[in-house]
């Protein structure tokens, strides 16, 4: 999987590839990633890549032509046809079904924005989607690209440690994922649930799956209108309600 990422802080973006998941996967080879500043691409002796906005206002924007001969610049780099991915708050919401289909294309091209935005002109002609990862406002965008970057590698073949870790993540399924114990078995009062215990792996299964009916039910009711219930989940969700009353009174 190859990223180009175009951002006036390469060094910031640098960092999700020295450490962790990404790390490895970048040493092992299953991750290509290059950054373009579009200084680079300036002909001015200030290097100037902002202006002040039309209309007036506070802040800066960020300029067409710099931006565009930097993008250039990637596509004569490379043979494959990346996507060009602009992180913005007016993007969509990113979402974990986002991830997936970003992780079966050959490359992505993204933009990290800077000041008050970019030129809208750059990413009507230039960008192929918007992508925000959250309801709320950052300095740039390169935190939002080393987001879609790191929650794009987990999904790679050969990314994690374990092959199912993926699969079995928070979202995969469109639910939250269910609690997780190690040792000690017993930490102050709190103990291990006796299922996961027993060694009886199909209750075990149950038991997570009712855990994360249960979790997304109660968190995220957002998610949940979306899924589709089998009877199995529906009577599985109705037992964590049961007990959780009993709990409660």
């Amino acid at each position: 999987m190859r990223f180009d990422v175009i951002t006036l802080f390469p060094e910031l973006v640098a960092a999700v590839t020295e450490s962790g998941v990404t790390g490895r996967a970048a040493e092992h080879g299953l991750l290509d990633v290059r950054y373009w500043n579009p200084r680079d691409y300036t002909t001015d002796r200030h290097r100037t890549v902002d202006d002040r906005p039309y209309g007036g206002g506070p802040g800066m924007v960020m300029k067409v032509e710099p931006l565009r001969r930097c993008l250039s610049a990637v596509r004569e780099q490379t043979d494959i046809r990346s996507k060009v991915i602009c992180l913005s708050p007016q993007g969509r919401l990113l979402t974990q079904a986002a991830v997936d289909a970003f992780s079966r294309e050959p490359g992505l091209i993204l933009i990290a924005g800077r000041y008050e935005g970019i030129d809208e002109r750059f990413i009507s002609a230039d960008v192929d989607e918007e992508w925000s990862i959250g309801d709320y406002v950052l300095s740039g965008g390169e935190l939002a690209a080393m987001v879609v970057m790191d929650a794009v590698t987990r999904l790679l073949p050969g990314a994690l440690g374990h092959s199912e870790s993926a699969t079995q993540d928070s979202f995969a399924e469109g639910l939250l994922d269910c609690p997780h114990y190690t040792r000690p078995e017993q930490v102050g009062e709190q103990a291990i649930p006796k299922v996961l215990l027993q060694g009886d792996h199909a209750a075990i299964a149950r038991w997570r799956r009712q855990q994360a009916l249960g979790r997304t039910w109660e968190r995220r009711p957002d998610l949940f209108k979306a899924l589709a219930l089998s009877d199995q989940d529906n009577a599985l969700l109705q037992n964590y309600l049961n007990e959780r009353d009993k709990t409660d009174s």
